[in-house]
This record gives C-alpha cells, structure tokens and sequence, in this order.
C-alpha cells in the first residue's frame, strides 16, 4: 500500500487532490494539504454527496472520499500537486454502493470469483474549441474529410505532443495520436490495462486534456454531439478476458470463426442482449442521441451505430472483432462516466457467460448504406427517455449492477429528462408561433 505521506515528502508533493466521479460523470475533489494526507489516507475527505450528483438527501451524513492510494498520480504539469482517486462510504464506514467507482469493484471481484480479468482500452475523442466552447479552435481546419488531416495535426502540435508527452512520463504507453473525422476533432491511444486501471486513467486522462486545453488558451470537450453536422465523440472499448490461473486470453481460439472462443462470443452474447438497456450508461445525455441517431455528417460518415449488430472488421456495427482474442464496442460516447463503462461491460458479459448466450447472426454488410436489409435486429434507442426505460426494463442488468445504483441512477436520469422537457427551446418558437 502506497504511504501517501511518503510520496509527498519523495516527490516533492504539497496538496493532493482527493477525486471521486460521481453517477453523471461529473469530477469532485478536495484540495487537501499533505500535512492533512496521512489522517485523510485513513478516514477520507468529507463531502455532503446531495451537493453532487449522487441519490443523496442534504439529512444524509457526511460521505467520506477514502484515497485509493495505488492509483496516486502526481500531475505532470504542476507537480506540486497529486490526484488520487477515491471510494466513497458513509460516515459510520458503510461503503456507498450507488458510487462509479464502487460499482466497478463489485464487479471485477464478481469476475476475479469466475477466475477471469477484465482487461479493456479505450479511444476517447474530444474536441479543441473557443473558450467559449462555441466554435472550432482552429480556423484552418475546413476539409470536408479532415480525418488524419496532417496539417491540422501539427497546427495543435503543442497541445497534443504536450498532452503525450505526459501520458509517456506515466508509463502509460501511448502509441499513438491522430487528428479525427471532425474538424478541431482529436484522439490519443495509450495501451489497455485492467479494467480499474483504464477506468483511474481514462478519468484522470479526461482532467489533464481539459487542463493542459486551458493552459494554451483553448477548451476541450468530450461531449458526444458539440458541433452540428459534424462526427460526434466517440468513446470506443476494446474488450479482452483473462484466466487469471493461467494468465491466458480466455476470448482466444485459433479454430473458431474470427479465432473468437466460445467465451468470447458468450461475453459477446451478454453484450448484445443487453445493448438497448446499457445505452443509458454508455450514452448517458440528452445529447448522446445527437450522435447515434445522427444523419450522415459532413465528413459522409457518423462512425456511429443505431442498430444492434456486430461483425468482423467492420467500422459500421455495433461491435467489430478486429483481430483475435477481443472486440470493439463501438457505441459508448465522450460523455460516458469512465467507471461505469467499464461496469456495465463487466455486468453484460459475466451475463453472458453464466447464461451462454448467443450473439446472434454476424453481419459483414455496410451498415451505413444496406442496413435496411436487416431485418429483426433491435434499433438503439432514439433519446434519453426510450435509454432510461431500457434499462427499467431490463432486470437482470439492474440487479448486476446493483440495485441501489440502478435505483439512483434511474432517479436521477429521469429528472435530467424531466428538466430538458421542461425548457423552452427556440425550436418551438420557430416552428410554432404562427400555427
């Protein structure tokens, strides 16, 4: 267990960041001195969860964030400063189920009891903007097909090399960074991990762009729709399981179809009985359905599913196998809470594997182009609404997940919608004040 007493005095550190993700996604923290850390390591940091987006009540007691101390990261661009991630419980040490983070754990233990590992990567996309988040950072980048845009790459070298440059001190592995399929649009790989670890990583790697943005002046955001007409940000998963015995990758086997096992497509089967009801966690805004159920982009292309699919190589379904031993669930967006991603992928899999299930046939057609000739396969949801009543609907994923998340979760998201269908749009008032 790392001291984090130790790693302040070793490193230099004079405040850690005490960080929990709460249901919306959204980052909390305390700034706490490291001359507090040692009492905090032990007893945690106290926030009044009502004042986040957890189901809490302002009677509820105090919520304690208690430092995960393994997953300290001092942060590159400031080093005097540390961000650890946390897990909450209640004063009184009651660990608060509803939490991302928690969810997270209770299911890689459900997983360690099978005697798999969960390993995933993830591709998350963002945007450069305007400080004001309204248009395109950079005026120069109009191509109608800016994917891979060389040009327009280099244009935001420092921002990006910075960013990389980071992600290389932390040994995290990144191999690669690219311009994507929208103008001001970017992504950054780094290597897969276990399924905690892409989790601490994929949240603290959302802290770092936005503030390595600010600092050149610029925002960043991973929100799934922000510009018209152009691709939304994805959030794209890579999906491997591990016989934790053997150290194998229990999704690989050389003589099935795409050396895909016979757990792997199991998993797989999880997955694709569970698509319309896990939407609400992978696509969990209002506007997440700008993207999945978006018409062609300018660029001819959303790289987006709307339907319940999955095939070989093969970008226009809902799940590729791109090469052995894993698979690509392309439909999380930039949105999605880095916890419970990996959460519902865990819970739609061990589903999968306990029941057997079945993928369904595989597709290798265009779905851009021929998807109407699939008939019987489920559309994704339209909107929020239709997510939420997915998932209700679903029982035995909100008993995986658990059933106090799913209860807050559920409350709280329909309340979301309830507020967007209760504001007054300019939409309504162009298309209705002279009927």
């Amino acid at each position: 267990m790392t001291d984090l007493a130790a790693f302040a005095r070793e490193k230099g550190v004079k405040y850690f960041m005490i960080s929990y993700t709460d249901l919306f996604g959204a980052q909390r923290a305390k700034l706490v001195p490291a001359s507090a850390i040692a009492d905090m390591q032990v007893d945690g940091a106290g926030f009044a969860g009502f004042a986040t987006h957890l189901d809490l009540t302002p009677a509820h007691p105090d919520m304690l964030a208690v430092p995960d101390a393994p997953s300290v990261i001092q942060l590159p661009w400031k080093k005097d400063v540390a961000w650890v991630a946390s897990n909450c419980v209640m004063a009184g040490g009651d660990a608060l189920d509803q939490a991302p983070r928690n969810v997270l754990a209770k299911l890689i233990a459900e997983a360690a009891e099978m005697g798999l590992e969960v390993k995933t990567g993830v591709e998350p996309e963002f945007f450069l903007l305007t400080p004001d988040g309204l248009q395109i950072s950079d005026p120069a980048d109009t191509a109608a097909k800016p994917c891979y845009d060389q040009q327009a790459v280099m244009r935001r070298y420092d921002v990006i090399a910075e960013i990389c440059d980071y992600m290389l001190e932390l040994g995290w592995e990144p191999y690669q960074n690219d311009h994507e399929d929208a103008n001001g649009q970017f992504e950054m790989n780094w290597k897969y991990d276990e399924a905690m670890a892409t989790a601490d990583k994929h949240s603290f790697f959302k802290f770092m762009v936005k503030s390595v943005a600010e600092k050149h002046g610029l925002r960043a955001t991973f929100m799934p729709k922000p510009i018209m007409g152009l691709t939304g940000n994805g959030c794209h998963a890579h999906i491997s399981v591990w016989e934790k015995a053997t150290g194998k990758n229990a999704f690989s086997d050389p003589t099935k179809e795409l050396s895909l096992s016979d757990s792997g497509r199991h998993f797989l089967g999880g997955i694709m009985k569970h698509a319309s009801a896990l939407a609400v966690i992978t696509n969990p805004t209002i506007n997440s359905y700008k993207r999945i159920n978006a018409p062609r982009t300018i660029s001819g292309a959303t790289w987006a599913p709307n339907t319940v699919t999955w095939t070989g190589n093969n970008r226009t379904h809902m799940v590729r196998v791109p090469g052995p031993g894993r698979f690509e669930l392309r439909l999380p967006d930039g949105a999605v809470n880095p916890y419970l991603l990996q959460a519902v992928i865990i819970a739609a899999g061990l589903s999968g594997l306990r029941s057997k299930a079945d993928p369904g046939p595989r597709y290798d057609i265009d779905m851009y182009a021929e998807g109407h000739k699939i008939e019987g396969a489920p559309k994704l949801p339209l909107n929020l609404l239709d997510a939420i009543r997915a998932y209700d609907a679903d029982d035995e994923l909100k008993s995986i997940m658990g059933t106090e998340f799913s209860t807050g979760y559920l409350k709280l998201k329909m309340q979301e919608w309830n507020s967007f269908v209760n504001h007054f749009s300019h939409w309504e008032r162009d298309n209705t004040l002279d009927i």
